[in-house]
């Protein structure tokens, strides 16, 4: 088939590029700057200056979208907010107006767990959205992707959990403390983290392109949440450190603001739409995941 995955050069449109390509598929790359990426085709789009170019999605099958400004990038401040939203809102308005009826497509597009609100209780892809900025963000997001289907396209929103990449994320942000042995437990670390390998990442993303008979919200979670201290252990055992200097949430809040929310909060999120579907999980323990990107 042929793909368009917007947001390319970030850290899962890089791996999903490389993926697709390899196994055959033909790749557009879009991204801000129209970098190049491999072997696939480079397009610039910047929503914010107009709509897709008009030959963007000449004989696409299928649209992949990753763009968003990172949420754990920089502090939440009103125009940090601002960014967060509208990066997501218009680049999925902009690929839905560009979408023809006459040429039904498949636009898988992200979302996060952060819709969902925090707690104890198991959430799945039918539980109800939270309240506050990152549920909005998502409800929001969403809402866009959603209205695809009225030009006659299958859509499918990835509620994508904390994705264990070596490279990005909320991983790499964590390993010079644990590497300096510095790590250990946040705020606690009762929260759940329902975390994901990046492989599965890319897994239930060609999984979503390959099988018309799933739509709507899918959950991109491992089988098996943990706790935040159970993941601070399995992360210092991989990097062979040591990871008991636990870090209070007071201190995460005087330091992060709001953002502390992404440290803080937790969800038990479950799988339910992965699962019914037979998909094989490469990663779905913590320790091996974690040993597969830096042990």
């Amino acid at each position: 088939m042929k793909v368009a995955i917007v947001g390319a050069t970030g850290m899962i449109g890089r791996r999903l590029v490389d993926d697709l390509t390899e196994r055959g598929d033909t790749v557009i790359a879009i991204s801000r700057k129209g970098r190049n990426i491999g072997t696939a085709a480079a397009i610039a789009w910047d929503p914010a200056l107009g709509g897709l170019p008009p030959d963007a999605l000449d004989g696409v099958d299928s649209i992949v979208n990753l763009a968003g400004a990172g949420i754990g990038d920089a502090k939440w401040s009103d125009a940090r907010k601002a960014l967060i939203l509208d990066s997501r809102v218009a680049t999925t308005r902009g690929i839905v107006a560009a979408l023809d009826p006459a040429k039904p497509r498949v636009l898988v597009n992200a979302s996060a767990i952060g819709i969902y609100p925090p707690g104890e209780g198991q959430l799945d892809e039918s539980s109800a959205p939270g309240t506050g900025f990152l549920p909005d963000v998502c409800t929001a997001w969403e809402r866009e992707a959603a209205a695809a289907a009225a030009k006659g396209s299958r859509v499918v929103m990835l509620r994508i959990g904390v994705v264990m990449a070596a490279e990005g994320g909320a991983l790499k942000k964590q390993l010079l403390p644990f590497k300096l042995g510095a790590g250990g437990p946040l705020g606690g670390g009762r929260q759940w983290v329902s975390w994901v390998h990046i492989s599965d990442v890319i897994g239930a993303i060609t999984l979503a392109l390959d099988t018309p008979s799933i739509s709507g919200p899918v959950n991109v979670t491992a089988p098996n949440p943990v706790r935040q201290k159970d993941f601070a252990r399995a992360l210092g055992k991989a990097l062979g450190r040591p990871a008991f200097l636990p870090t209070p949430g007071v201190v995460l809040k005087a330091v992060m603001g709001e953002m502390s929310t992404l440290a803080l909060d937790g969800q038990h999120v479950a799988p339910k739409v992965l699962q019914a579907s037979g998909y094989v999980f490469q990663h779905t323990d913590i320790g091996p995941a974690l040993r597969a990107e830096v042990g």
